[in-house]
């Protein structure tokens, strides 16, 4: 489609060149920062606008997942990878920006939690009564470059997942790149990757079958894992086959924070099938307001959550950073 239907010939070539040399692109730190339409940023995949059948695809489905429902949706650009901490360390060098789990945290107004983020430690038994309780713990002094708190590092892992980033960390870095957060439709629309009514971003076949497909818990959670696939905790972006648009990671690795507010009962409202909607203004919780996670991490199993289906949705409070969660940038059509 031209951009610039009444523009004779010379002015769209020049205009076109400008675009492409002005596209603010810092490739020796592997990472692209969108300031004009044309062209794409580097590293983007372009999702075809259609009708996503949005929800439940099978007997794991949870009741905050149905009814199925319609929505329309325009095409837009998304990360064909979660963003790294290479590409989160250029923009804290850019900036000076420190996040969430780096200052104190504010549990009253006169008492203050030091500097810390929530951080997965197995327990050494399984619980009569399963509880995140029993393996998320506060770890002062767990952030970005230390995601298991003091005494670990990222040195070895510039290529993996950005994770211990708060939901307004991630969105501070994408309007930095001149992105946004996808929202909740688009991430779905995008993870499915062209597949209609299939329960994970490579069809039906059970996660734990075959080759490995993602980067997620095999074994007994949350004791013990077989590591048949390889990784603990987080692995190298790109260590798994992509999905049919392209995309790696839309399952598995980390939860991936989302635009849009959660809302468990949101599928049953009307504004559900708006198009292109972008979720609840704001979610109606008592004393809690959540935003949307998708994808699932290499915490989720079968047999606990299976986090990595296409349809499956969480939230956290916008300020909560996890050591199993990143986020990947997305991009208007036309900005």
């Amino acid at each position: 489609m031209n951009t610039f239907p009444t523009m004779r010939l010379p002015t769209y070539m020049l205009l076109f060149a400008i675009c492409a040399l002005t596209a603010c692109r810092i490739a020796s730190k592997g990472i692209s920062r969108c300031t004009t339409p044309v062209p794409p940023c580097e590293g983007m995949v372009w999702i075809p606008g259609g009708t996503l059948l949005m929800g439940g695809d099978n007997h794991q489905a949870a009741p905050e997942e149905w009814p199925k429902h319609a929505v329309r949706l325009n095409s837009f650009w998304i990360d064909e990878t979660e963003v790294t901490n290479a590409h989160f360390a250029v923009f804290v060098q850019a900036t000076e920006y420190i996040t969430t789990a780096e200052k104190p945290l504010a549990l009253t107004s006169d008492s203050l939690l030091p500097p810390g983020a929530l951080v997965f430690t197995a327990p050494g038994h399984i619980a009569t009564m399963p509880t995140s309780l029993s393996w998320w713990h506060w770890m002062p002094g767990a952030h970005w470059r230390q995601p298991e708190g003091p005494g670990s590092d990222i040195h070895k892992r510039m290529s993996h997942p950005v994770t211990q980033v708060s939901w307004q960390d991630a969105n501070a870095y994408c309007q930095w790149a001149g992105k946004r957060l996808p929202t909740e439709a688009e991430w779905e629309w995008a993870a499915r990757g062209g597949l209609a009514n299939k329960v994970y971003p490579w069809g039906n076949q059970e996660a734990d079958k075959g080759k490995p497909k993602a980067n997620f818990w095999q074994g007994i959670f949350p004791v013990h894992n077989t590591l048949k696939d390889g990784f603990m905790t987080t692995a190298p972006v790109k260590s798994f086959p992509p999905n049919g648009y392209g995309l790696y990671d839309m399952a598995g690795n980390v939860w991936e924070w989302c635009a849009d507010w959660y809302d468990p009962s949101f599928y049953r409202s009307s504004a559900a099938c708006q198009a292109n909607t972008q979720g609840p203004s704001r979610i109606a919780q008592p004393y809690l307001s959540e935003k949307v996670m998708r994808g699932g991490s290499f915490l989720c199993s079968e047999s606990y959550c299976s986090g990595y289906r296409n349809a499956r949705r969480t939230g956290a409070t916008p300020d909560t950073a996890f050591s199993h969660t990143g986020f990947r940038c997305a991009r208007d059509a036309e900005q």
